[in-house]
């Protein structure tokens, strides 16, 4: 799903001036970063949206970059977007996941950026696992996991650490800061909806690790490497047919390795995604005879989503993850 549109200098020059008198007229206090009294935040995509908008209530104005059914990691930023960035009161982005983004916000500059990455560890979650090494990995044990941990570093983090509901909740409490500071006059309020957000986290979480005990196997298959972190939260193991990047294309080897890697793993359903095509994983269960099933990534909620929220997905992916790994 790699669209990529460009703009003539001209247009962009013109899209960029309608941008900015855009914003000013709309807002109320222009140039302060608020829309009819409301702090005007700018979300980079659906999981920083969602936690701007728990927090903020009813004291702000979300906007996300990245619209419903758009990949988030093919987002390109068009000059109204970079306009907005700089008139926002805060923006609360990613940074790593949009290449597009990154850029964006370092010419905008804003006054006030929440960045998830600088309030949860990120790590190396690659899987490309190829040869006799993928026996290996589907084994399991502590060689396998400390092989992992020596490799750490030798690709890009793994940014997805939204599904891994602890880790959010520190993202959270980082982003609940970032609007205190934002905008004093509701500290209050965004501490009180901070701290709720964080105990209905810590809920969740408790909740995947009761349903996912008296499982059958550890193992599931994925379309794309974006379930470390909870894998790594659960003591599961993700084998994703692509990497980090959803758009990347899976070597013939690494497409044999899960062939063994399903049948030693008792591995029972292909997962897919709702933003991404689903004929690589499609065509692996039909060549192995396994099931499929939506494993969703959360990137962004859309009228396929298994879910109207975070909360709503993310126990839709609980009770998908019971049925393939077998639990109890």
């Amino acid at each position: 799903m790699n669209i990529r549109r460009l703009h003539p200098a001209t247009a962009l020059l013109g899209a960029a001036a309608m941008g900015l008198t855009t914003l000013t007229a709309c807002s109320t206090d222009a140039g302060d970063g608020r829309t009819d009294g409301k702090l005007d935040v700018v979300a980079s995509f659906y999981p920083m949206q969602f936690l701007a908008q728990r927090i903020g209530g009813s004291h702000v104005h979300v906007s996300s970059l990245t619209k419903p059914g758009v990949e988030p990691h093919d987002l390109e930023i068009s000059p109204r977007q970079t306009a907005q960035l700089s008139e926002a009161g805060l923006v609360v982005y990613l940074k790593g996941l949009q290449p597009s983004v990154d850029q964006a916000i370092g010419q905008a500059d804003p006054k006030h950026v929440a960045d998830a990455a600088s309030y949860a560890s990120l790590e190396d979650h690659g899987t490309e696992v190829e040869g006799e090494d993928a026996h290996e990995h589907a084994e399991g044990g502590e060689h396998g996991h400390e092989a992992h941990k020596a490799h750490e570093g030798d690709a890009a983090a793994d940014p997805h650490i939204w599904l891994d509901p602890v880790r959010y909740a520190q993202v959270a409490e980082g982003v609940g800061k970032a609007l205190q500071k934002a905008d004093p006059d509701h500290a209050a309020a965004y501490k009180k909806n901070t701290a709720a957000l964080v105990k209905q986290l810590g809920a969740l979480n408790d909740d995947f690790k009761t349903g996912l005990k008296g499982r059958g196997t550890d193992t599931f298959i994925t379309t794309h490497a974006a379930f470390g972190y909870l894998s790594e939260r659960y003591g599961l193991r993700q084998e994703a047919i692509s990497g980090v990047d959803p758009e990347s294309e899976p070597s013939p080897a690494r497409m044999r390795g899960l062939h063994t890697i399903a049948k030693k793993g008792k591995v029972n359903t292909v997962f897919f995604e709702t933003l991404v095509s689903d004929k690589t994983a499609k065509a692996l269960a039909g060549d192995l005879q396994l099931k499929t099933d939506v494993l969703d990534p959360i990137e962004g909620i859309s009228d396929k989503s298994k879910g109207r929220d975070y909360f709503e997905v993310m126990r839709s992916n609980l009770t998908a993850l019971r049925t393939a790994l077998g639990a109890k």
